[in-house]
């Protein structure tokens, strides 16, 4: 699947102690009516659980800038939130220069092997106009495409 270049976003939340978020690159748009994505987690993660008892979470969709952010995000015991602005959101932070957010709401969780697949409603969505291209990951690495 390395092959395979796929968009990065940061799944966030707030939680009783604060923040929490991580990173993915399964995003995708799964309906137009109802307006429903999906993402898939790990059976190990141990920040899934404190977004999934909140109910609902915001997908900042990553630019091309932020591929640090995203590395934060894929790491353990480090402050996730310690870089970038972050906003409060109906569902979760917001990443300030994020290329767009789409608040979210658990739709449903549907177990595949070792990952969950959820699937969020969207309720609310925005865009960043000047946001730049996207963050890519491809090849265990990140990169983005010619615009």
């Amino acid at each position: 699947m390395a092959e395979y270049p796929t968009g990065v976003v940061i799944i966030a939340a707030e939680f009783h102690g604060g923040p929490v978020g991580m990173a993915c690159n399964s995003f995708t748009s799964v309906s137009l009516q109802p307006r429903l994505v999906s993402f898939c987690v790990a059976h190990t993660s141990t920040t899934w659980p404190l977004i999934r008892d909140r109910g609902n979470f915001c997908v900042n969709i990553m630019s091309n800038a932020h591929a640090e952010l995203a590395r934060t995000f894929s790491r353990r015991n480090v402050d996730r939130f310690g870089l970038g602005t972050w906003t409060a959101r109906a569902a979760g932070p917001g990443l300030g220069d994020a290329m767009a957010w789409l608040d979210c709401q658990i739709w449903a969780e549907h177990e595949a092997g070792d990952h969950t697949i959820v699937i969020g409603e969207v309720m609310s969505m925005a865009a960043h106009p000047d946001a730049g291209a996207p963050l890519v990951f491809w090849r265990g690495g990140y990169g983005t495409t010619h615009t």
